[in-house]
């Protein structure tokens, strides 16, 4: 499990719609547990196409209700959606989403800032790319961002730095990298066309604060991706989460119960009622 995210590449494969399909779920992506189910009616989350490519977009509803799991009572990661859904349940509440919330080493350990309940259980990370290592990890791909979730209900995704400056007194917040859209602009490091492709996971918050989490289902670059968010959902900001075999999603109404190919996740975004 790489220590920062994936960043595969897994070049061209030529199949059928459907194989192609069934081949990013059991190779490339995390894994669903459940049955597909026929509709994405009655869902918060729904089927978007951008450029050829599929995704899906889920509408947490309101920003006040979403919060992050990492860790349980005894201290140990929890790993899977399954966990999280199962230590809600024993609270007498139902776990209705879920995705991965960002980047985290081989203890499942968040890379950045990570908090919870408005309690910071993971310090803020400005660490530097070492000069002579390349490819530059994900996170550390500057400017990487913190999406947060202040202790009046509103969100934001912000650069590290401008987060820092801000000095906002979070209720949940989780760092990861790169930054996908800064204040309506691409992160100057993405490369159109480039062939780096895979599937990724982001949130940003759009307009009139509206939060919106993303999947693609297709391989997409760094450029492609983040140009969902500001041209199709109209994100002035936005920040990936983590991308190949990393990327996953909790949701009933859609039959998805991913799980991560690199062991478990690290820090779960959730909304429990």
């Amino acid at each position: 499990m790489p220590a920062v995210g994936c960043s595969d590449n897994p070049g061209m494969i030529t199949l059928t719609a459907s194989l192609r399909t069934a081949a990013i779920s059991l190779l490339f992506g995390a894994v669903s547990v459940f049955a597909a189910s026929p509709t994405l009616a009655s869902s918060t989350c729904t089927s978007e196409a951008f450029e050829g490519a599929r995704y899906t977009v889920c509408d947490p509803g309101s920003a006040e209700a979403l919060r992050l799991f990492w860790d349980n009572q005894d201290g140990a990661p929890y790993r899977s959606f399954s966990a999280v859904a199962d230590a809600v349940a024993a609270n007498g509440k139902q776990l209705r989403f879920a995705m991965n919330a960002g980047m985290y080493d081989t203890n499942f350990k968040p890379l950045g800032l990570y908090a919870a309940d408005g309690k910071e259980k993971v310090r803020i990370s400005t660490a530097q790319a070492n000069p002579t290592k390349r490819p530059v990890p994900n996170f550390l791909k500057k400017p990487n961002g913190v999406f947060y979730v202040d202790r009046d209900g509103k969100a934001g995704v912000l650069t590290t730095e401008d987060y820092l400056a801000a000095g906002i007194e979070a209720r949940i917040a989780t760092q990861s990298g790169p930054m996908l859209v800064i204040n309506g602009a691409l992160h100057p490091a993405l490369i159109p066309g480039s062939t780096d492709r895979t599937r990724r996971s982001g949130v940003g918050v759009c307009k009139d604060g509206d939060v919106r989490f993303a999947i693609s289902e297709d391989w997409v670059n760094f450029d492609e991706f983040a140009r969902l968010f500001r041209d199709q959902l109209g994100c002035d900001n936005a920040l990936f989460l983590d991308g190949g075999r990393g990327v996953g999603l909790y949701s009933p109404d859609l039959g998805r119960n991913d799980f991560s190919w690199h062991g478990g996740f690290g820090p779960m975004f959730g909304i429990a009622d």
